[in-house]
């Protein structure tokens, strides 16, 4: 059983993930816009809006945990189960 300070850990990052989605996704479709190409300047201000999220809002900061153990190695996706 994993400690449960890791498992609010993983919760918290979560819901912060969840919150910032949108915002996130719509700043990089921005960035990487080619119909209307943004200036040099206006993509470093995107850039910075960007950096200036919570660095535990990146889905990149998620880990796959069981939710019946807390176990963060052997998850099977489709279940959401360990396989220990």
């Amino acid at each position: 059983m994993a400690k449960k300070s890791l498992i609010q850990r993983e919760k918290k990052r979560q819901k912060l993930e969840q919150k910032y989605h949108l915002i996130r996704q719509s700043l990089k479709k921005k960035i990487r816009s080619k119909v209307s190409p943004l200036s040099l300047s206006e993509k470093t201000k995107m850039r910075e809006k960007l950096q200036s999220l919570p660095r535990n809002s990146a889905p990149t900061r998620l880990h796959r945990r069981c939710f019946l153990t807390g176990r963060p190695r052997a998850n099977y996706r489709h279940f959401g189960l360990s396989g220990h």
